[in-house]
Order: C-alpha cells, then sequence, then structure tokens
C-alpha cells in the first residue's frame, strides 16, 4: 500500500500565490508568514505521514467497538494518534489568542487539515467537530459557558460534537422532537429527552471529555424552526472549579455500520433515559438553528477540505500504481501503464482537479480570515459575501469531484483497485459519505442558486466572475497560454449568462431545484478554471525566470488539462439550464 506523502510544496505553491495577491496580508502576520507557514506545514506533514496515515487501513479494517457499559472503543492507536495531535497543539492553531489558540490564519489552518484528512480522514472528523463547537461556543456561548468549555476543547482535551439528525428529522429540522425541560430546582440548567442519530464521534475514549451541542424544543416553543434551541450537553457534568463531575444521562445506543469511514464512531445517542440529560441553553431561546449554522458552515468548509484530503491520497495511490504495473507494450518495449495515454490522461485529470480544488479551498480560508481581521469594514463586508457564497460551491462541487477522482483512481488499478488490498477501494468507501454531510448537496445547490444568489441579485459572485475575466486577459496576453485564456473568458461568459437566467426565476421554487445543481457545477467548474490560471500564470513566469524544475511545467500541464479539457465539461451545463426540464415537475416518480 502506497505510503501518504503530505502536499506540502502543493499547498506552499498556492499559499505563495494567494501572497502575491496580497490575500493573506494580516495586520501583524506578513513578515512572519514564510518561515512559520513553512515550519507549520512541515510538522503538520510530520504528524500526518508518520502517526497518523499509518493507521488508516487498520481503522478501516478494525472498526469501532460498542462496549457492554455503553462506551466506545476506536481502533488501536487512534486514541495515542490524536493525542499527539492535542498535545502538539493542533487542535488551536486557528483560534484566536484570547481563547488560548495560536491565533494563525484560517488558510493555514485549513492547510493542515486537508494533509490530516488526507491522511486518515476517520480520524480527521474527530478534530473537525470540535472546531466547530469551539466556534458556536465563541460566537454564541455566554460567559461562564466560554470560560468553563472553551480552553479544554481548544486545547484538545475536550471534544465537541453536533447534535441535529433525528430518525424522523433528517434534512428537515423543523421536525426535531428532543425535548429540553427546565429544572426548576435549578434555574439555567435543563434537562434533555430524546433520540439522536448519525453523531460523528458521539462517543469514544480519546478524549477525558465530549461536549455535545443538541438541537431540541423547550416546552412551550412553537412548531417549525423558530421553536428549535441550542443546548451544550457533556458527557460528564463539569464542576465549578473545572473539574469533571457525574456522568450525565446521555448514552450511545448503537453504532451505525456504514459503508467506509470505518473507525470514525458514527453514533446513535439517548437522551434522558434516566432523570434527563442536564444541558444548558446556548444563545437565545427558539434560535437554535441559527446558532447551529455556525457551526454547519465551518463544517461544510472543512467537509470540502477532507474530500480534497482524500482525492490528493487517491492520486497519490494512482500515479505509484501505475508507475509499478507494467503491462502492454510502447515503442517495442514493455511499459508501465502509466505511459499508456489513456492512463496518462486519468492520472492529469486526478492531479489537475484535485490541485484546483485545493486552491479554491484554500482562497475561500483566505476571504474568511479577511472577513475577521481585515481592518477596513467595507473590506471586512465584501470577503464574508465571497465567503458565503463559496461555501456551498467547496462544500458540494469538492466533495462530488473528490468522489469521481477516488473513482478514476480505482479504474487506474483496474480489477486491483476493486479489491481492498491496494487501499484505493477505502479511500472510494470513504469519500462516498462528505456529498452527504453538513446538507446534502442539492441543499448546497438550492443554497447558493436560491439564497445566495437572490440574497444581493448576484453581486457577489459577479464579482468574483470579475476576477475570472482578468485573469482570462492576462492569460491571453501570453502568447504561450493565449488559449487558456480564451477557454476560460467562454466559461466566465456562461456563467454570467446562467446568473441571469437563474435570478430569472426569482422565487419560483420548483424552477430553481431544477436548475440548482448544474448552476452550482457550473460555478465549480468556472471558479476551479480559474484558480488554475493563476497557477499557470505562476508557473509560467517562474519558468520564464530560468528554472527547470518539473514541478511548474507539472503545474503547467495540469493548468491545461483544467482550463482546455476539464472547463468544457462544466460549460455544457450552461445548456442544461437553459433547457430547464419542462416535464420534471409533472413526473409521477412512482412510473419510474
Amino acid at each position: 500500500m502506497t505510503p501518504f506523502v503530505p502536499p506540502v510544496r502543493d499547498i506552499r505553491f498556492v499559499l505563495e500565490e494567494l501572497l502575491e495577491h496580497g490575500s493573506l496580508s494580516l495586520p501583524g502576520f506578513e513578515e512572519a508568514t514564510p518561515k512559520l507557514v513553512e515550519a507549520v506545514l512541515e510538522e503538520a506533514a510530520r504528524l500526518a505521514g508518520e502517526v497518523w496515515a499509518p493507521l488508516n487501513a487498520g481503522g478501516d479494517r478494525q472498526g469501532c467497538t460498542r462496549r457492554d457499559d455503553g462506551g466506545v472503543s476506536v481502533p488501536d492507536g487512534f486514541a495515542e494518534a490524536y493525542r499527539a495531535y492535542a498535545e502538539g497543539g493542533w487542535n488551536g492553531i486557528g483560534v484566536a489568542e484570547a481563547h488560548g489558540g495560536q491565533g494563525l490564519p484560517e488558510v493555514v489552518a485549513s492547510a493542515v487539515q486537508e494533509m490530516l484528512h488526507g491522511a486518515n480522514m476517520a480520524l480527521g472528523l474527530c478534530p473537525m467537530l470540535t472546531a466547530g463547537a469551539i466556534e458556536a461556543l465563541i460566537q454564541h456561548g455566554s460567559a461562564d459557558q466560554q470560560a468553563r468549555y472553551l480552553t479544554p476543547l481548544v486545547e484538545g482535551r475536550w471534544t465537541g460534537t453536533m447534535n441535529l439528525t433525528e430518525p424522523q428529522a433528517g434534512s428537515d429540522l423543523s421536525k426535531v422532537r428532543t425535548r429540553a425541560v427546565p429544572c426548576t430546582e435549578e434555574p439555567g440548567r435543563y434537562r434533555l429527552y430524546g433520540q439522536k442519530i448519525f453523531i460523528t464521534w458521539g462517543e469514544h475514549d480519546c478524549a477525558e471529555n465530549i461536549v455535545h451541542l443538541v438541537l431540541a424544543r423547550t416546552p412551550d416553543a412553537p412548531e417549525g424552526n423558530k421553536g428549535i434551541s441550542l443546548f451544550l450537553v457533556p458527557k460528564f457534568l463539569v464542576n465549578d472549579d473545572g473539574s469533571l463531575g457525574a456522568r450525565n444521562d446521555v448514552v450511545c445506543s448503537g453504532l451505525e455500520h456504514k459503508l467506509g469511514i470505518h473507525g470514525s464512531p458514527t453514533c446513535a445517542l439517548s437522551f434522558g433515559e434516566r432523570d434527563g440529560a442536564i444541558g444548558y441553553l446556548v444563545g437565545e431561546q427558539g434560535r437554535g438553528l441559527n446558532h447551529m449554522f455556525t457551526m454547519m458552515n465551518e463544517a461544510r468548509h472543512k467537509v470540502g477540505i477532507e474530500a480534497i484530503g482524500v482525492a490528493e491520497r487517491a492520486c497519490q495511490q494512482a500515479v505509484a500504481y501505475a508507475l509499478e504495473r507494467i503491462q502492454g507494450r510502447r515503442d517495442g518495449q514493455e511499459c508501465a501503464i502509466a505511459e499508456h495515454l489513456d492512463v496518462k490522461r486519468m492520472l492529469l485529470s486526478m492531479r489537475a482537479r484535485t490541485d484546483a480544488l485545493r486552491a479554491l479551498a484554500l482562497s475561500c480560508a483566505a476571504d474568511m480570515d479577511r472577513a475577521r481581521h481585515a481592518q477596513d469594514a467595507a473590506e471586512r463586508e465584501a470577503a464574508q459575501a465571497r465567503v458565503e457564497v463559496l461555501i456551498p460551491v467547496i462544500k458540494a462541487f469538492s466533495t462530488d469531484q473528490g468522489v469521481d477522482i477516488a473513482s478514476l483512481g480505482v479504474q487506474v488499478h483496474g480489477g486491483m483497485g476493486y479489491v481492498e488490498e491496494t487501499g484505493a477501494a477505502q479511500l472510494l468507501r470513504d469519500i462516498r459519505i462528505t456529498p452527504i454531510y453538513e446538507g446534502t448537496n442539492g441543499i448546497q445547490a438550492l443554497d447558493l442558486a436560491g439564497r445566495k444568489l437572490g440574497r444581493d441579485g448576484g453581486a457577489a459572485l459577479s464579482a468574483l466572475v470579475g476576477e475570472v475575466e482578468a485573469t482570462a486577459e492576462a492569460l491571453a496576453a501570453s502568447p504561450d497560454l493565449r488559449a487558456l485564456g480564451e477557454s476560460l473568458a467562454a466559461g466566465a461568459a456562461d456563467l454570467r449568462a446562467a446568473m441571469a437566467r437563474v435570478l430569472e426565476h426569482g422565487r419560483d421554487a420548483d424552477a430553481l431545484q431544477a436548475v440548482a445543481t448544474p448552476f452550482l457545477s457550473l460555478t465549480g467548474h468556472v471558479l476551479c478554471a480559474w484558480q488554475m490560471g493563476r497557477a499557470a500564470l505562476k508557473a509560467e513566469a517562474t519558468l520564464a525566470a530560468g528554472s527547470t524544475d518539473a514541478f511548474y511545467t507539472t503545474k503547467l500541464a495540469a493548468a491545461d488539462h483544467a482550463l482546455r479539457q476539464w472547463l468544457p465539461i462544466g460549460r455544457a451545463q450552461r445548456a442544461v439550464i437553459e433547457a430547464a426540464p419542462a416535464r420534471l415537475a409533472s413526473l409521477d416518480p412512482a412510473s419510474l
């Protein structure tokens, strides 16, 4: 099985490009950027490659076990690997220093997370959910909740979860039935009763405590979304001095049997089987869904990141196998399958798309940084508008493409990819959850085409397309890159036309549903092609300055594939949008 090599140089290439465009120009960070980022990436790569990655296959085979006492044992080595992560301070690298973190930019934290997810997605899910819980408490927690829970969460001594889904309430959270009853004898406390399912890392033996953030209804709450509140429910109650007290009334009632990520304990949790699980209101009553979306938006970006990490590992495994597998002949000599042009095409497609997805996701992370830290209020607002447009694209497009990249990795392996020994099958099984996690990709498409595009009449996305067009002009000015510029300009024109068509639908929900997914696909293709256009300009300039490094010639080849072979596939979505399937609404699903 091919060892995983964290893609430090590819990440550094993207970060350098972002620096050149001023995207990482944060107060007090500029001078430290090169050396600091280098040290962080190298150390994260060591943890990912040497500690986490070797456990990936074994964790998949062993899986998790629910013990007789209701606890859950994770695969061998996972607890030690998690502790190495926490003790190294990695859990707090993107958290503000005021809350005990290191205060590094989100773009650096995202790069680290990509490497960890590529190494071991099942294990990487644990700190990913904790990061969302930290952000939710920073944004909405009371002073007491922050004082009591943030430090151990930031340090990684405790982990966090997100409890939304119930058996009768999947994506429709208005149907949540878990009850939160005020404790009359203890003001400020509630007792929760109900069931939650699909809770990632809902029970485990890697940390001292687990902090569950739970959606529930108070007795007098109205029906629908406005009746939902957010509650903090610790596995162990926390004493005033910060020590752990009694076990709370929340237990793992079962483990889900899944297609992949077997090393990640996905739990059904039962609240209140005895006297009620003690919980504390987070934020305002009746605004739980709003508060939970603090976690959701963080998680959606990171789900895209995790898919990119797995796609990177699929690329590495496919290339290594194709270079070793001898089959067929070229020029009269036996050769590795990597020499066959169709296999080479698949490998280049995997590489180009992974590079493009990474660049777009890290660009979005840089926008997050500007939205939080820019000195100028107008700049913060503009950056936040970009983030809100990009997150559904990062989540949905990266995960759809990641699944396809992992599937193509199996194809490169041929029959050996369909058996478990090579590890290619595990990557496909693991990554398949990502288009479903944190709101299915259909929901992301509706969010983009409906809420995000309609909210500002397409202004934020239009501004992004303006940057795409500027990159197309820069490419067209180079004799060697003119064809790439022409292709990118055509993609931008298609996206503008599609935006206008989608905006015409206004509040027609059926019309938007019919075109939302192809619109997100077109948007993802164009924005990723834009990133590869920028990469081509950087690579060409480096080569023109005298470099003979194959790294840059490969970047040019990947950019050429992305803009002239991959982008046309996305551009075809314009015709799909304009066709607007007229018979779809009247179709009887039972007839299918």
